[in-house]
């Protein structure tokens, strides 16, 4: 059992405002120039933001701290996490088109998390896998810019797609933040 002692202490690069992560001029994910315009443009911003968002929680851990279940007795970890929303790519594919449905990446029900293991080809391959899925998804929604399109055997409304895709991002970057602090206190923004 973890006593509070072993717990890492807090820590943020941020200077300027000691709460955040990095200081709002360096926030890779601040972009110079106007907001995006449209509804598309705006959908596809923030899915890439939290996209990043996930990249910078796991960003200088290794393959241990990556893959640590520090939030127990949850199942969650990093590694986890990002095998998990490749998964969820891999469904959300599987709803947008009629053909026959790409099989699970993992393996059954959470298999995306128990074999989140501290091996550095694990990590390299998860990685990997959430870059190709999120291409297919990407590609093949591109291919139709009416938001109100239905979509697939699901007959799901590009629109709700994307919104869904916002919101498991946006989710899993609250549980990143969590398990980034327990693994080494870094906190999140």
């Amino acid at each position: 059992m973890r006593r509070m002692s072993d717990q890492p202490e807090r820590w943020t690069r941020a200077t300027v405002y000691a709460d955040m992560w990095v200081d709002p001029d360096d926030d890779p994910r601040e972009q110079e120039g106007p907001p995006p315009e449209g509804e598309i443009a705006t959908l596809l911003d923030f899915l890439t933001g939290y996209r990043f968002t996930l990249r910078m929680k796991c960003e200088g851990l290794d393959a241990e701290q990556l893959a640590r279940r520090s939030v127990p007795p949850s199942t969650m970890s990093l590694l986890g996490l990002v095998r998990h929303l490749a998964e969820a790519e891999r469904d959300w594919f599987n709803w947008i088109t009629d053909g026959e449905p790409l099989p699970k990446i993992y393996g059954p029900k959470d298999a995306d998390f128990h074999g989140a293991l501290a091996e550095e080809s694990l990590v390299d391959e998860a990685f990997a896998d959430l870059e190709r899925e999120q291409a297919l998804v990407d590609t093949t929604l591109a291919e139709h810019p009416d938001l109100g399109a239905r979509l697939g055997r699901e007959r799901i409304a590009v629109r709700e797609l994307m919104v869904h895709r916002i919101e498991e991002y946006a989710r899993h970057c609250g549980h990143a933040d969590l398990l980034r602090e327990c693994v080494d206190g870094r906190v999140g923004q």
